[in-house]
């Protein structure tokens, strides 16, 4: 494990270096992604001033579904973008390569890249989950703050989750299916705001199936000290966030079947 885990921080420093040899890029780049970011808050901002709550919701509380969302996110999508850019190495053959190697398939494709630039997203995240800390008017114990990184934790593991199943289902499409997209990145908009606001159907689908209220509704809930309209006890919030880390073993276990199930290209 200390060897896997030793090689994959070498993967993820070559990716730093060669990315910081044009640290103009990268700076724009992130700037541009923070820009991106924090003009959709704005938007939910605007929502907010004109109609003042949303079903009963303040602005601080989903701020508060926003930050964690963002910042996980941001996560994600930094350490798992080889996930996201698979299809071209089925499609290049290249993932021929990483079957010859004594590694793990999944470190080797997790470490192609770490992208630099999502710090962009991560530190707007960050600064509206601070604003609503701030401007929350709860008490910020070490259980709450324990809870508010096991989410954020947990939400990281769930995102990386979605992308190792879109990764696998390549093995049999070959190209990415972008319909999986409007789970992955619809997840996001879906996590920013609490789950009760959607239908039935819909709630259930991002309970059960892609379980976003796990790492955003539920503990959001233990740290505001509100009670649920769904009827969850306070111990199933806090313990909600362990979610996402199951949902990202099961994951990498479907993409080890789709490993045994590659025929490669012919490329």
């Amino acid at each position: 494990m200390r060897d896997t885990l030793r090689l994959y921080l070498r993967y993820l420093g070559i990716s730093i270096r060669s990315q910081l040899q044009y640290r103009a890029s990268f700076i724009m780049l992130s700037i541009g992604t923070f820009l991106t970011t924090a003009a959709e808050f704005v938007g939910v901002a605007a929502l907010f001033d004109r109609f003042g709550n949303l079903r009963g919701w303040t602005l601080a509380e989903v701020a508060l579904f926003y930050g964690i969302a963002n910042i996980s996110f941001a996560l994600a999508e930094a350490w798992a973008r080889g996930f996201d850019t698979f299809a071209g190495m089925v499609k290049s053959g290249e993932f021929d390569r990483v079957l010859l190697r004594p590694r793990s398939t999944a470190l080797q494709v997790a470490g192609q890249e770490l992208q630099l630039m999502r710090v962009g997203r991560l530190f707007q995240g960050l600064l509206v989950l601070v604003w609503s800390a701030a401007a929350l008017s709860i008490p910020w114990t070490i259980s709450r703050i324990a809870l508010l990184l096991a989410a954020i934790l947990g939400g990281a593991c769930l995102f990386t989750g979605l992308f190792i199943l879109q990764a696998t289902l390549c093995f049999w499409t070959v190209d990415s299916i972008e319909i999986v997209n409007t789970v992955t990145y619809g997840g996001v908009e879906t996590a920013r705001f609490p789950i009760i606001i959607y239908r039935d159907w819909f709630r259930r689908f991002f309970t059960f199936i892609v379980p976003m209220a796990c790492i955003t509704y539920f503990p959001a809930l233990a740290i505001l000290g509100r009670p649920d309209p769904l009827g969850t006890p306070h111990w199933l919030q806090s313990l909600a966030p362990l979610v996402g880390l199951v949902f990202l073993l099961v994951a990498l276990r479907v993409w080890q079947v789709g490993v045994r199930h590659y025929r490669s290209t012919g490329s």
